[in-house]
């Protein structure tokens, strides 16, 4: 598989001086594969160690000294390592936390030996006070799930891909490339993104298969539990998951997990499934300006899963010959899929440097109901998106929200801009309406299906250029 995050790594390869890179995410994502397939391509000398599975390993690390470790790591082989020419993987580092805080020697004294780290349950162990992190010496990445364009990549859609990659918003898109993505696009909202099950699906394996392979993969992580005991009961986390999965797209109620449960042990096990990143919190924003994180609720938040994928194996929802329609399915179940969808790629627009890309959402409080599905920080403006789980739909709460919050920000004068996502084909249109409350809302609406999210940094952005001048000629 062509992945995205692998031209990351390799840009940290090349880069000087270098920190050894610690890889992190949840179980299953890819994060072996990525090093190993690093190794492979540059050419260099792969030394690969499973602290959990080789726990004795653990003594070649008993000095401070790399050179003398990387000796010791030689001798195992049976030959010299040349630090320039080999990349040292430490995997399921959780299990070794002395070795990890040795990184710091690595990043000082041999910098040109290329260090990656990782680990299934790593997460979990930095949050752990015992576990000493070397701050400041190694570099974080976060792996994902594939999104959308990878997993045409996978099947071999270069062709739809370069289609995509060519629309700009002021245009048409055909009636074919649309109807086609959105077949794709349907078929990646029931395979998902999590690489075994999109290496199955793109072999010419069932549906029935693929879905099998994603309760496969949930039982995984269902005993991995298991590993946490100490921290939380195993039926807990499980009840606590299910719940994510059901509440998609609401406010998450920890009354609502499970009868009987302690809601305080619901809120600490959610936040443990986060710390694993199983779930990702989308959090209210007020969005009144930025940072979206500078002013916001943590009283009010939502949850989406890690993968779509998983989300059917949590709702078991059908596959046999063919995947479902949409219209097989609840319309609850289409807007929770669609919410997956969109959160899922929304992450992959964000950064994955430091704790990762973080989401966002408004709703109101108290009063009339309303409520903005995402909220992005677009280079310094808060864009709205709006999702619909169809083709049609009002966007009451839209309105309003971009009326109250007209020509403001942080670039005063721009244009406003907001995005709706639902499955007509792209478009761009000017809005110009009053709302329930009587208020002139005034603003540029980009629509977009959601096999274009993956570009939407990018088409706004063409937007906004594209908008400027006009604004320029409105000041004088």
């Amino acid at each position: 598989m062509d992945r995205d995050a692998l031209a990351r790594l390799r840009s940290w390869l090349t880069t000087t001086p270098r920190k050894p890179l610690v890889l992190r995410g949840a179980r299953q994502v890819g994060k072996t594969w990525l090093v190993r397939a690093l190794a492979r391509e540059a050419q260099l000398d792969l030394v690969e160690i499973n602290f959990e599975r080789d726990p004795q390993r653990r003594s070649d690390f008993a000095a401070n000294d790399p050179a003398t470790i990387l000796g010791h790591l030689g001798l195992r082989r049976g030959l010299e390592l040349v630090p320039s020419r080999t990349l040292l993987f430490l995997d399921e580092v959780q299990a070794a936390p002395e070795v990890y805080a040795k990184l710091r020697w690595f990043a000082e004294e041999l910098p040109e030996l290329a260090v990656a780290a990782a680990g299934s349950l790593l997460e979990l162990a930095l949050g752990d006070s015992a576990f000493r992190a070397p701050v400041g010496r190694i570099g974080y990445r976060h792996v994902e799930p594939l999104g959308f364009p990878e997993f045409l990549r996978a099947h071999g859609q270069d062709g739809l891909l370069a289609a995509l990659a060519a629309h700009v918003p002021h245009r048409a898109l055909s009636a074919t490339t649309h109807e086609v993505a959105t077949g794709w696009l349907h078929r990646y909202l029931h395979v998902g993104g999590m690489p075994a099950v999109v290496a199955l699906d793109a072999g010419g394996a069932t549906p029935r298969q693929c879905r099998d392979a994603q309760r496969e993969l949930m039982a995984t992580y269902r005993d991995d539990f298991g590993k946490y005991i100490g921290r939380m009961r195993r039926e807990l986390l499980d009840a606590t998951l299910l719940g994510a999965a059901r509440m998609l797209g609401q406010k998450f109620v920890y009354a609502r997990v499970g009868e009987g449960l302690n809601q305080a042990s619901v809120k600490h096990a959610l936040e443990l499934l986060v710390t694993a990143r199983l779930c990702h919190f989308v959090t209210h924003s007020h969005a009144r300006g930025m940072p979206l994180g500078g002013e916001t609720k943590d009283t009010m938040r939502k949850v989406v899963m890690l993968d779509i994928g998983l989300v059917h194996a949590l709702l078991e929802t059908p596959a046999g010959a063919v995947f479902p329609r949409a219209d097989d399915l609840a319309p609850q179940v289409r807007g929770q899929l669609m919410e997956q969808l969109a959160g899922q790629a929304l992450r992959l627009c964000g950064d994955d440097l430091g704790d990762g890309p973080r989401l966002y959402y408004w709703q109101r409080e108290g009063g009339r109901a309303g409520e903005i599905d995402y909220l992005l920080d677009d280079d310094g403006h808060v864009l709205p998106i709006e999702l619909k789980s169809g083709s049609a739909g009002s966007m009451k709460s839209l309105h309003q929200f971009m009326a109250d919050r007209a020509q403001g920000g942080p670039t005063g004068g721009a244009p406003a801009l907001a995005v709706r996502v639902d499955q007509n084909p792209p478009s761009l249109l000017e809005v110009d309406v009053r709302t329930t409350q009587g208020d002139e809302a005034r603003y540029t609406l980009l629509s977009v299906p959601p096999y274009l999210l993956h570009r939407l940094p990018e088409l706004t952005q063409l937007v906004r250029r594209a908008k400027a001048p006009a604004a320029r000629a409105r000041k004088k």
